[in-house]
């Protein structure tokens, strides 16, 4: 990957609802596999993408495969602390999680080379 500043993919979209969400978790992966480093942000209902049960997301199989990716590639999601469900069936697979305050993920948008907001 490179050394430069990341591409941002900031995610509020909730999967449960809309496609958006995995729609914006495609294009990131897209933007890894040009070997640009990405960070990827979830706030609001974009958390229920590492929901355990997949089947009530909207593209859920394929969430699952992505998520799978990002997590071989050890690529972490920061997730938007008060947004953290207490459910236990979140994240179950493990994925790498970086909980992050609104005034770190404003640091993240700041320090990015370019955002993709959803």
């Amino acid at each position: 990957m490179s050394d430069e500043q990341p591409v941002l993919v900031l995610i509020s979209c909730d999967p449960r609802v809309t496609h958006r969400a995995f729609e914006a978790m495609r294009i990131g992966i897209g933007v890894v596999s040009g070997e640009n480093a990405v960070t990827f942000v979830l706030t609001d209902g974009a958390v229920h993408l590492l929901d355990g049960d997949t089947e009530e997301l909207i593209d859920g199989d394929e969430i699952a495969k992505f998520r799978s990716t990002l997590k071989q590639l050890g690529i972490p999601f920061h997730v938007e602390e008060t947004a953290v469900p207490k459910d236990p069936d979140w994240n179950t697979d493990g994925h790498p999680v970086v909980v992050v305050t609104r005034d770190q993920i404003t640091e993240l948008v700041g320090q990015a080379r370019r955002s993709i907001v959803f």
